[in-house]
Formats: C-alpha cells, structure tokens, sequence
C-alpha cells in the first residue's frame, strides 16, 4: 500500500489521480439519477424527471 501512495503522489501522477477521482464521481452521479428516474417511473411520475432537470 505504501508504494502505491507514493506512486500516485508523485508529480506527474496527480493529474491521472485527478482524472480517475473525477471520473468515478461523475459515473456515481450518473447512476444515482438513474436511480432516481426509474423509481419516478415506477410511481407514474414520469413528468416529475423533467422538472428535477431543469431546476
């Protein structure tokens, strides 16, 4: 464990770090709303997605 924190800490890792934090974020994000809109569907709140959207 301790050789691959100081791998990723070395300087040039710190950007593909970021990336990698980042993108796993960005993909949990996307399957929270997922979630979320199916079980709108589920309840035949359809309209409901929309309006979470553009708030």
């Amino acid at each position: 464990m301790h050789n691959l924190i100081e791998i990723l800490t070395e300087p040039d890792n710190i950007a593909i770090l970021i990336m990698l934090v980042s993108t796993i974020t960005c993909t949990w994000v996307a399957f929270r709303e997922a979630i979320i809109n199916d079980k709108l569907i589920k309840e035949g709140k359809k309209e409901k997605i929309y309006e979470r959207m553009t708030q």
